[in-house]
């Protein structure tokens, strides 16, 4: 690592997450430039040993890799007056900006950019993300391996064939983590009504989805096999799950999934404007 040099535009948290995430495998902290206006935001980054700039220009100039981390209501604004910048430095772009499309990117960053838009999800602010990556045309495969090496720093990133395909990564793992948080909330609401105390009932919910994910990771079977090895014939299990499937929970959850990806697709298209 540490090849190359790292600009990021806004530094909040996911954008502190990234370079915290590369400073943690060993990326030169000298290398990374911050570039934000809220000067509580550049004395975060400071902290960790980055430079730290209010001038997005001056960002630009030192950086090989560009990461757009602002609202996405506002990149626009940022991104239109840099547009000479870019050109003049050309580096390669990575949009982490949820809901803005690469025609978009490309129109307000200029022609001929390298460019590649991720969704990364929340849980990238633990090292735990999971992140879907598509990249336009003038991106080399090189860049690509940098791209990869940036996103894995907090987790997993997947490449993807086609950019539609974002919509679908933002309705599984970029809101998906609320939809874990909710199953938490009733089952720890649902141990409350059997008569465990709260605390209880939620530690005891916690420790399970964690210890059921890092199964479902480390396992050589998918996890319709763990489900099946779980699930005795007639225990309390199977009493369980037949109770969700009555209740139409895969239905429930393909709803809530495609609502998701469809709202993802009328915000970039409202954003984009």
């Amino acid at each position: 690592m540490s090849d190359y040099t790292i600009a990021f535009i806004g530094a909040g948290n996911m954008a502190s997450a990234l370079f915290g995430g590369l400073i943690n495998q060993g990326f030169d902290a000298d290398k990374i430039w911050a570039a934000d206006p809220y000067p509580a935001s550049l004395e975060q980054a400071a902290a960790l040993g980055v430079n730290t700039t209010s001038d997005n220009h001056t960002a630009i100039a030192q950086a090989d890799i560009v990461v757009l981390a602002v609202k996405p209501q506002v990149l626009k604004d940022v991104v239109t007056p840099l547009q000479e910048s870019f050109a003049t430095r050309k580096p390669l772009i990575i949009s982490i900006v949820a809901g803005i499309e690469m025609t978009s990117l490309e129109r307000w960053l200029g022609n001929q950019q390298a460019i590649v838009r991720c969704m990364p999800n929340t849980p990238a602010l633990v090292r735990r993300g999971a992140t879907g990556l598509f990249a336009n045309p003038h991106v080399s495969e090189k860049q690509r391996r940098q791209t990869t090496e940036i996103l894995d720093a907090v987790g997993i990133s997947l490449w993807l064939s086609t950019e539609s395909q974002i919509d679908a990564v933002t309705a599984i793992s970029g809101s998906g983590p609320a939809y874990f948080f909710l199953l938490i909330e009733a089952m720890t609401e649902a141990g409350s009504k059997l008569g465990l105390d709260r605390q209880t009932a939620a530690q005891l919910t916690l420790q399970t989805a964690l210890g059921a994910a890092e199964m479902a990771v480390s396992s050589d079977v998918d996890a319709a096999e763990l489900r099946r090895r779980v699930t005795s014939p007639a225990g309390t299990t199977e009493a369980a799950l037949n109770s969700f499937e009555r209740d139409n929970f895969r239905t429930v959850v393909e709803t809530a999934v495609k609502a998701a990806k469809q709202r993802s697709g009328e915000l970039a298209e409202l954003l984009g404007q």
